[in-house]
């Protein structure tokens, strides 16, 4: 009964809010805020009682939806990452815009994302990872009217479908190999030749959704939809959903014996990769973008180096951060009305005329989410971030090296943006801040908070019951000296970063990284990918397109156009001769026909004598014929 809850309660109150249109506006906010508290309280009680169902969907194949160790650590930080965006949400959405379509909206898209979490089965995953990208969709293009936020939206649509192909051909490969009921628990035990496509499948789509190489462009446009929206797309469900179904089907990737590798190696490469293009950019939102990208690579990473347990604490430690730091840009570009970094100058300081409206607050707590971004100790993801390093040691001492790079320049992206917003700030007479409504600050230190205390998983005894809690073996979290190693290469690496950025904007007002020239350079437009997407993808296919298409119409329907001429004239031809013929054929035995029956009627009189008469001549004639036949 929980689990059913949990997933029809959002389904429903969003089918509802969408379904009444703006009648619905003025309840959309509490609606939504009221569900997302049921939902935390569901959360929790689906993490104590650990419920399953099934029910029957084709035959042989059920439905499944089950709360085990990876799924309850999923579900409890989705529902209150969702609490806290719709309370952000019901102060950001104005009174003015259509708020029953997007709070019905982010309703839905939690629905998809908790289905996701709990499903056992490839069918069920299937359909919810598909409502989950139409909703998406919808919700990056929340303000339709913007032809470039539509089109925005409609990229990041059709690149992450393009990597949800691989769904299908999991799904396709599970039931051609046997895989009991599509599990994905049986993936593991199916022929190998099966196995490694199902799996192979699962990773293409987990890749595309979690926006890792090469198919991370798609996130820098998702930025185009509302603040809230990116803050839940970027912290726990949809970007993090590619990882969390990675580190579901380790054990399957394990047992190809290639694809884990593989995996890792993506992961790490775009852990550094967007790292460097997160430190290029001068659009705060872009940053952390990017930087969302960054992130999931370490869980990404984990998922490659069988290091589920730390992939986990990276999942929470993340959705925390990342959540945190894109409301209070999200605050920031409402209320100031820029993501530009250098128009954010000191805007952690509260501005010109001191603690403005909430503005303090806003900025300390972006602070702590920035520190712990970087991976400063003793914040949550230095920890998270060594407990996959320490995996990853265990396998590949390069593939350390690597990750351990990334950190390096996650600390890095991390210094910038702190000193920038804690620079002193230009003066702009008569320019005045909006304060900031306790609802968009209300989540704020919620979050810091744990962004601060999720730390905590680098104690021993409380790593120890992490381990247990998600049903994984106890394999022992990172040694000291790898904390010690990634803690001061964080704290130098941010030290110095901050004293670059801080002396660069206090003489030539420039940032670090972004071309003082303009332009933007190779990291600042992510690595070239969209415009290599172009040249290398879509491109060829129009041309092909539009090639098939001119075949089509100059060859194909100009060769059907002629067929059916040559059918017309021989049927005209066949008319003219065959026909005609036939016809009067027909009719001459029609006459024959007519002419025996009218002989046929004259010895039909009625008088009996004659056909005595007609009787005694035929049998005259039957007896000649028997004497001459003799």
């Amino acid at each position: 009964m929980v689990l059913w809850l949990l997933i029809l309660l959002p389904a429903l109150a969003g089918g509802i809010l969408l379904l009444s249109g703006r009648r619905a506006n003025a309840a959309a906010a509490p609606l939504a805020v009221a569900v997302a508290v049921a939902l935390l309280g569901l959360a929790v009680a689906a993490t104590v009682l650990r419920p399953a169902v099934e029910v029957p969907a084709l035959e042989g194949i059920p439905a499944g939806l089950a709360v085990d160790g990876l799924a309850a650590l999923a579900v409890m930080t989705v529902s209150a990452i969702f609490l806290a965006v719709v309370v952000f949400s019901s102060a950001d959405i104005g009174r003015q815009e259509a708020r029953a379509r997007f709070f019905g909206l982010m309703l839905l898209f939690v629905a998809a994302m908790l289905i996701t979490v709990t499903s056992t089965g490839t069918l069920t995953l299937l359909g919810s990872w598909e409502v989950m990208g139409a909703v998406s969709y919808a919700l990056i293009g929340y303000w339709w009217p913007d032809a470039g936020r539509v089109k925005s939206a409609t990229l990041a649509f059709i690149t992450t479908r393009t990597a949800d192909l691989g769904m299908y051909l999991a799904a396709g490969a599970a039931l051609a190999g046997g895989a009991a009921g599509l599990r994905l628990d049986a993936l593991a035990g199916m022929p190998s030749g099966w196995r490694d496509v199902a799996l192979a499948g699962l990773a293409l789509a987990a890749l595309g959704k979690s926006a890792q190489l090469p198919f991370s462009f798609w996130l820098s446009h998702a930025m185009a939809g509302p603040s809230p929206v990116s803050a839940l797309l970027h912290s726990a469900t949809m970007v993090a959903a590619g990882g969390y179904l990675l580190l579901r089907i380790e054990p399957g990737m394990a047992a190809t014996g290639w694809l884990g590798a593989a995996v890792a190696w993506i992961g790490a490469l775009t852990a550094l990769l967007l790292g460097a293009v997160a430190f290029a950019q001068r659009d705060l939102k872009q940053l952390l973008a990017a930087s969302t990208c960054s992130q999931i690579g370490f869980i990404v990473l984990a998922a490659g180096a069988g290091s589920v347990v730390g992939g986990g604490a990276q999942f929470v430690a993340h959705a925390a951060v990342k959540s945190l730091l894109f409301l209070v840009a999200g605050a920031w570009l409402s209320y100031l009305g820029t993501k530009d970094l250098l128009e954010l100058r000191g805007v952690a300081r509260g501005g010109t005329h001191g603690s403005v409206g909430g503005y303090r607050t806003a900025g300390i707590t972006f602070t702590l989410g920035v520190l712990a971004l970087g991976g400063l100790p003793p914040l949550s993801i230095w920890t998270a971030k060594d407990a996959v390093l320490a995996g990853v040691l265990r396998q590949s001492p390069a593939l350390y090296v690597v990750g351990l790079a990334a950190a390096a320049v996650s600390a890095a992206y991390a210094a910038k943006a702190l000193a920038v917003v804690w620079a002193k700030p230009q003066p702009a007479p008569g320019k005045r801040r909006r304060a900031l409504p306790t609802a968009v600050l209300l989540p704020m230190p919620v979050l810091a908070a744990a962004a601060v205390l999720l730390g905590l998983f680098g104690v021993p005894s409380i790593g120890k019951w992490w381990q247990e809690f998600l049903g994984l073996p106890n394999i022992g979290g990172p040694a000291p000296w790898e904390l010690a190693v990634s803690g001061l290469v964080a704290l130098a690496v941010t030290v110095w970063i901050y004293c670059q950025q801080t002396r660069r904007l206090a003489g030539e007002g420039t940032l670090l990284g972004v071309p003082a020239a303009g332009g933007t350079g190779l990291s600042g437009d992510w690595l070239g990918l969209e415009h290599a997407a172009t040249v290398l993808i879509s491109r060829p296919t129009m041309a092909l397109a539009v090639s098939l298409a001119r075949f089509d119409d100059r060859m194909l329907a100009r060769s059907v156009d002629a067929a059916a001429v040559l059918v017309l004239k021989a049927a005209t031809l066949t008319d003219l001769r065959l026909e005609r013929r036939l016809s009067g054929a027909v009719g001459g035995l029609t006459s024959v026909v007519r002419k025996l029956a009218r002989s046929a009627r004259r010895p039909q009189t009625g008088l009996i004598y004659q056909y005595y008469a007609q009787a005694l001549i035929v049998m005259t004639v039957l007896a000649v014929l028997f004497v001459v036949m003799r």
